[in-house]
């Protein structure tokens, strides 16, 4: 009697369990149609286009950025920030003064927002390379969204150890000043690289040279924390690092476009 119960019991289930098994089947069959046809092939390209070098380095800065976010939440990096900014401090004078003020506004937004609009423009118009504007401003606007959004997430106060050459009113992690120059100036690198390949090496030198004088006059002028501007070269590496990414995988496309339509392919 007790082998039939379990037997109707165990016929009960399979009628019932029987459609779910067969929906549960077709489902996993069309993602896995979905992976194959879809995002495999554009995760292989994107992978292609970025290098698997260049993917190595996002994920090692991705993880010293983990590293830095715990100890700005737990408040362990105070000492190391403070004992960084005091020695600096040692060299102020008025001509270094003078000199930090000048290269910290080549960060300001009251520049690097008329630069976005005049490399977008020309982009748009004198290159005629609209893929590569639509990059450039997401590129931008990216920027600011992360440099913003951030802010407001972390609370972080900024430095007051000495009487400031100027004042900041916003949060201080992470830097927007180390963000958007690489933001900015990283991208602008890249594009001039691409038409000036035999000098890439000046060009990505005077890049990093002025990406880093930013980020130092921010520590001089003692309106952030180390901490702050690391955490910004960070982000935006890795948020630059997409945008070419994206940009090389549709530059790609496109000519792979014109060589199978080369009737088709004009401007």
């Amino acid at each position: 009697m007790q082998g039939v119960k379990q037997r109707r019991a165990y016929l009960w289930q399979s009628t019932f369990d029987l459609p779910i098994l067969l929906t549960m089947q077709q489902i996993l069959k069309r993602l896995a149609r979905l992976w194959m046809q879809k995002v495999h092939l554009r995760l292989l390209s994107f992978v292609a286009a970025v290098g698997v070098v260049w993917l190595i380095v996002c994920l090692f800065v991705l993880f010293m950025l983990a590293v830095l976010i715990e100890e700005v939440i737990e408040q362990e990096a105070f000492a190391f920030d403070e004992a960084i900014l005091q020695w600096i401090y040692q060299s102020a004078n008025p001509v270094f003064d003078q000199i930090m003020l000048t290269v910290t506004r080549l960060g300001d937004p009251s520049i690097m927002v008329p630069l976005a609009c005049i490399g977008f423009t020309w982009l748009w118009w004198r290159w005629r390379w609209r893929i590569a504007a639509g990059i450039f401003a997401l590129d931008c606007m990216g920027g600011v969204v992360l440099s913003n959004g951030l802010k407001l997430v972390f609370n972080k106060d900024r430095p007051q150890l000495w009487q400031q050459l100027i004042t900041e009113t916003s949060y201080s992690f992470p830097s927007g000043h180390a963000l958007g120059s690489v933001v900015l100036y990283g991208f602008y690198s890249f594009l001039i690289a691409q038409r000036f390949p035999k000098q890439k090496g000046w060009i990505y030198g005077i890049a990093a040279l002025l990406i880093i004088s930013i980020g130092f006059s921010r520590l001089y002028l003692g309106v952030h924390w180390p901490t702050d501007v690391l955490a910004g070269y960070g982000i935006g590496f890795l948020w630059i690092s997409v945008c070419m990414g994206l940009l090389r995988l549709f530059t790609q496309r496109r000519s792979n476009r014109k060589q199978k339509h080369p009737s088709n392919s004009n401007g």
